[in-house]
């Protein structure tokens, strides 16, 4: 067996994720790049691997917010991190349907243009990459917040005669060291060390109890029941640790019972919740309303078991954000179709990247807010309201009213509410602190 990633077959539209494979399954990779594909393939990745699949792109670094947008909405908001898992379950089993819908449908653009034409393709394609793009941005700020926490007594670097603040400093490190690994043309090696997401977040949320229970912290906050002012940030980024839609279908196509990825979102999602209300319970009883935008930040940084949360936080977002930014490079070399295959043009397209990545991040260092945004404008969009669309469009449902399209109304409702406000109040947030 082995992790292979997808860069995207038809170019640049999938979404770049790694993938634990069965050996076989390569021969899909090679079927989807080629120009006659057998709509009938199957795949060979077993139930296991493909909810050890799901459960990478499920958890990520959201679950470091998770206690932060506890402590945003309060007690009540736990409410809302089960409605949007629901919701975000039930716009996978149609992202399924759609698939069963037209065997040609093989990625989440795919989808788009099955229902939209080539205009929703390009919309779906826009909010993939935006999300990655503002993904990859958010593990710089996470890395120079992380580091300054570390190191407090690092107050400023400098550079040419330049003074840099601590952790403007950090973040241009971390993105020179971050650098080379775009210019790789082989990422296997980081799909390894980036699969083991779901054993990182198991690794924070047990150095989190450990701290609780053993290291003085202890659980005695109470925190609020409901605080309404914050309620629209804590639905953002919940909706923000539910963003794995856009690979549902690679997962789809690699399973070779397929009729059985209905269960894997059961599987997926059930442990994913789960992690994510364990971590924001715990870290809202430990630090109540005192809880930073990561947990880590919070932790006390003489303890071993705070390190390893800190270290294992720290080489996570290293390791995955070339595989973020290769579909964006990819996409952006198919512009430009006489130099794409030019390694120079290649390295010159994600130093690019790196670097206007690295000023977003100098210019907006707001993790909570940042991510925030990307749950409420993009996230929902893309694993909620796009695929209720796509499917109602795909299928004839909106032609019938019936409990089905009430059903999908209502989360369509709900997407659209926390879009208007949860991007406002996400704003609002940004602005204000770009002030101080």
């Amino acid at each position: 067996m082995g992790i292979e990633h997808k860069n995207g077959g038809s170019s640049s539209l999938d979404f770049n994720v790694p993938l634990l494979l069965d050996q076989n399954q390569s021969k899909l990779k090679d079927l989807e790049a080629s120009d006659n594909d057998d709509v009938n393939f199957i795949g060979t990745t077993s139930f296991s691997k493909t909810c050890f699949n799901g459960l990478n792109a499920l958890t990520g670094i959201g679950i470091l917010s998770t206690p932060y947008a506890l402590a945003s909405g309060g007690w009540i908001s736990l409410i809302l991190l089960f409605t949007i898992a629901t919701a975000t379950f039930y716009s996978g089993l149609l992202i399924q349907r759609c698939m069963d819908w037209d065997p040609n449908i093989k990625t989440f653009p795919d989808i788009g243009y099955q229902a939209f034409g080539r205009k929703g393709k390009v919309i779906v394609s826009v909010l993939m990459h935006m999300e990655l793009y503002l993904v990859a941005t958010g593990f710089l700020i996470l890395e120079g917040d992380n580091l300054q926490n570390l190191l407090p007594n690092v107050e400023c670097f400098e550079f040419g005669g330049l003074t840099i603040g601590g952790k403007q400093g950090f973040i241009i490190i971390v993105a020179l060291i971050i650098l080379p690994t775009v210019w790789l043309d082989n990422l296997s090696l980081l799909s390894y060390i980036s699969a083991t997401g779901v054993l990182a977040s198991l690794f924070i949320i047990g150095s989190v109890l450990w701290i609780g229970a053993f290291d003085g912290i202890g659980f005695q906050q109470r925190g609020e029941f409901i605080n309404w002012d914050g309620i629209p940030t804590a639905v953002s980024l919940f909706a923000f640790c539910y963003c794995a839609h856009p690979v549902f279908p690679t997962l789809y196509s690699s399973m070779h019972k397929r009729h059985q990825f209905s269960n894997v979102l059961i599987v997926c999602f059930v442990l994913a919740t789960l992690c994510y209300a364990s971590m924001a319970i715990l870290g809202y009883l430990m630090f109540g309303s005192e809880v930073q935008s990561q947990i880590t930040l919070n932790l006390p940084t003489n303890k071993l078991s705070s390190r390893i949360a800190i270290y294992t936080t720290l080489v996570n977002p290293i390791s995955k954000y070339a595989l973020m930014v290769t579909p964006i490079i990819n996409a952006t070399k198919a512009w430009f179709p006489y130099h794409s295959n030019k390694r120079l043009f290649r390295h010159m397209v994600g130093t690019s990247v790196v670097m206007s990545t690295l000023l977003v991040a100098l210019a907006v260092p707001f993790f909570g807010s940042l991510m925030s945004l990307v749950g409420a404008f993009l996230s929902i969009n893309a694993s909620v309201t796009l695929p209720c669309l796509c499917y109602l469009k795909i299928s004839g449902s909106y032609k019938k009213f019936n409990g089905e399209m009430v059903g999908i109304g209502l989360v369509i409702v709900m997407g659209i509410f926390v879009v208007i406000f949860g991007t406002y109040a996400s704003l609002v947030d940004i602005i204000h602190m770009s002030k101080f």
